[in-house]
């Protein structure tokens, strides 16, 4: 359904889609919805996120980047009303409590993490990068990190990392204000902190959070996180997945993130993007 407005109507009348029902191939019936196109089905979604009008996209940019907006900790948020870590950690079967879509049923290998905002730090400036990068599901508490390109800011993060002889410590957001989502698919310069820039386009700082087992932190109004480490010492294959550019793309070599803890609203709903074929989301 998602995919047929993409591919049948006008750019303006796309929309993001909310299914509240949702099932997998099992009849598994899941108490989570699963929300689609949301940040940026079209022009007009992506301006009621920046909270402009679509003529103004541009300019809310560039201010957002001459003005950033440092964030602030706060003690608490909703993120953190149900967690899971420790002996806990697979209470609701770990990754297996989402309703991860297949994004290119017959074509994907498993479930994908499309709309993640991964966040990592630079183990020796303490930079932050906040960055999406799929995430293929792979067992109940390991996910697949797919870098991609070696300039992305958490392939500096995760090579410093190794060189240090230690795992790179990580945070997976599902779901959060839309400024933050904004600035994860951007490729702004990586001493640039994207919570900064977020900020600017709220023109407000974003409240964060302190992780529960790792030394990051996310926005306290985020929908789900997960935190856990990416192995420096050893990497997977992954893939066949649906890629953004219109082609199913081949086993590939990437990352590995082991879970440790998995926190989120008392009624999270998984954010995810149609992005498998042009023109999309991405």
């Amino acid at each position: 359904l998602v995919r047929l407005q993409f591919r049948g109507l006008p750019e303006e009348e796309r929309k993001a889609w909310f299914f509240e029902k949702v099932y997998d191939s099992k009849g598994k019936k899941y108490d989570m919805p699963v929300l689609i196109g949301a940040l940026g089905a079209s022009p007009q979604v992506y301006a009621i996120g920046l909270q402009c009008r679509v003529q103004e996209i541009g300019q809310r940019w560039a201010n957002a980047q001459a003005n950033p907006i440092p964030p602030v900790l706060v003690k608490d948020g909703p993120v953190h009303e149900v967690v899971y870590s420790g002996k806990n950690l697979m209470a609701r079967g770990g990754l297996e409590e989402f309703p991860i879509p297949v994004s290119t049923p017959g074509w994907d290998v498993a479930p994908y993490m499309t709309s993640p905002y991964w966040v990592t730090k630079d183990p020796e400036s303490g930079i932050r990068n906040v960055g999406t990068y799929r995430a293929q599901i792979k067992a109940p508490d390991r996910a697949g990190v797919y870098v991609a390109k070696y300039f992305r800011g958490i392939a500096y993060h995760w090579r410093k990392c190794r060189n240090l002889g230690k795992p790179l410590e990580a945070a997976v957001i599902i779901g959060a204000p839309p400024n933050v989502g904004y600035t994860s698919v951007s490729q702004l310069p990586t001493d640039v902190d994207e919570y900064n820039v977020a900020g600017g386009i709220a023109g407000e700082p974003v409240e964060l959070v302190k992780c529960k087992t790792v030394d990051l932190e996310v926005p306290a109004h985020s929908e789900i996180v997960v935190e856990g480490e990416i192995s420096t010492e050893e990497v997977e294959l992954e893939a066949p997945f649906g890629e953004a550019t219109g082609y199913v793309g081949q086993r590939e070599t990437g990352l590995i993130f082991n879970v440790k803890c998995i926190t989120h609203r008392q009624a999270p709903i998984w954010q995810s993007f149609i992005s498998q074929f042009p023109p999309s989301e991405s």
